[in-house]
């Protein structure tokens, strides 16, 4: 009898045994389940992916290139409302990744070790998409605008066109080209200066970017309306002005190339003088 109680006694402990490692294995399968559930619902409700260092910094400036394309388009290029809109986008983004906007500026900041390539690289990818969608977006609108009558064309009234760039005079090339690499250069300088030492105040980077912007688009447009052609002063808005044509070689050297070496010109020039400051105090 004690034997048999004996038995059922451990029959009885194997099968609690067995039942609370089967409650605890289910328990287990559901709590991962619901981690993980947890885990994908906080990535896409919390913005995880766009929480990313590198990825919220595209984004931001995916954000800024399409405003700035946008209101070149509108202010056809005007160096004092471009200063406007520059010193607004940069208070709304220089937080987020230093508000670039152009890939030549990028592009500086890559060469003199402010930003890794990988940085760089997503940088320009989502400054040109912006650029791009500017004008998409701006076309669509524009299209839905209504005809002009024949009645109101005798007036003097002109259907509304976005601004686009003027073709390079034939022979005259050089001079915007070399428009365009003084111009990147103040810009690029005036980007060097905020981006190391890094300013911690958004208004001060604001207006010294936004100034930049407006001396670099003052002397390139200026020097390029001697020879009746448009300075851009950005590739990627470049390509939303229409001032790029792919079967001609001198505009991808002058609105490409161009802004590339005047930015890395403006980048090396600070450091080279800030280097130089630094030598003197020590």
């Amino acid at each position: 009898m004690a034997t048999k109680k004996s038995t059922s006694t451990t029959k009885k402990k194997s099968g609690a045994t067995s039942s609370a490692t089967k409650t605890t294995r289910v328990t287990t399968v559901k709590a991962v389940e619901s981690g993980s559930s947890r885990s994908t619902s906080s990535l896409l409700s919390r913005g995880g992916l766009l929480r990313t260092p590198i990825m919220g910094a595209s984004v931001a400036e995916f954000i800024g290139a399409f405003l700035l394309a946008v209101t070149i388009l509108i202010v056809r290029n005007e160096p004092f409302y471009l200063f406007i809109g520059l010193v607004g986008i940069f208070m709304l983004i220089g937080g987020l990744s230093g508000a670039h906007l152009n890939p030549a500026v990028t592009i500086g900041a890559w060469v003199s070790r402010r930003i890794t390539w990988v940085r760089a690289v997503s940088y320009i990818t989502a400054q040109f998409l912006g650029a791009m969608l500017a004008m998409v977006v701006m076309n669509g609108f524009l299209s839905q605008a209504p005809e002009v009558s024949a009645e109101a064309a005798s007036f003097g009234q002109a259907a509304p066109q976005l601004f686009t760039a003027s073709a390079l005079a034939e022979g005259k090339e050089w001079v915007v080209f070399m428009a365009e690499v003084v111009g990147l250069a103040i810009l690029g300088f005036a980007y060097a200066s905020v981006l190391r030492p890094r300013v911690t105040d958004k208004v001060v980077g604001a207006f010294t970017v936004g100034g930049g912007a407006f001396l670099a688009m003052a002397f390139a447009s200026t020097v390029a309306a001697y020879v009746s052609s448009s300075a851009a002063l950005n590739p990627a808005v470049a390509v939303t002005v229409s001032a790029i044509d792919f079967a001609k070689v001198w505009t991808l050297v002058t609105y490409f190339i161009a802004p590339v070496l005047g930015a890395v010109i403006g980048f090396f020039l600070y450091d080279l003088l800030r280097s130089t400051e630094t030598d003197q105090t020590v």
